[in-house]
């Protein structure tokens, strides 16, 4: 279960990263997050944390926390790009391609993609 929780923690990481490229968390990049969360991400595995609440839905804490703090983008994609170094046992096929979507579509979820976000998507596609 530990390491689920590192896990979404660093895909929080990673989302808020996508997101906060170009300086801005949109609302529009939010609702972007949550959706895919409770579409895809809750039915990945069966983990709940400490108050039966699904283990995936620590991406969306760690994100709304990021976005609240407001570290670099560029800091919060070099603590996931470590984990996942850390932990290529947790990136199989079907979990790089739900990494990507879930990245795909906060970018394009305001207005296209900009320059920073297609450059940290170009960069998250190198490392999956």
């Amino acid at each position: 279960m530990q390491g689920v929780q590192k896990l979404y923690q660093n895909l929080g990481k990673l989302f808020y990263a996508v997101a906060a490229s170009d300086k801005v968390v949109r609302e529009e990049e939010k609702k972007t997050l949550k959706n895919i969360v409770k579409e895809d991400w809750v039915s990945v595995d069966d983990f709940k944390d400490e108050y039966g609440t699904d283990a995936a839905y620590l991406i969306e804490t760690i994100f709304d926390w990021l976005d609240e703090n407001q570290p670099s983008a560029f800091s919060a994609f070099e603590d996931f790009k470590d984990f996942k170094k850390d932990h290529e046992e947790f990136f199989t096929p079907g979990i790089n391609k739900l990494i990507w979507k879930t990245s795909d579509q906060i970018a394009s979820s305001f207005s296209g993609k900009n320059k920073s976000e297609l450059i940290m998507l170009s960069q998250l596609k190198a490392i999956l």
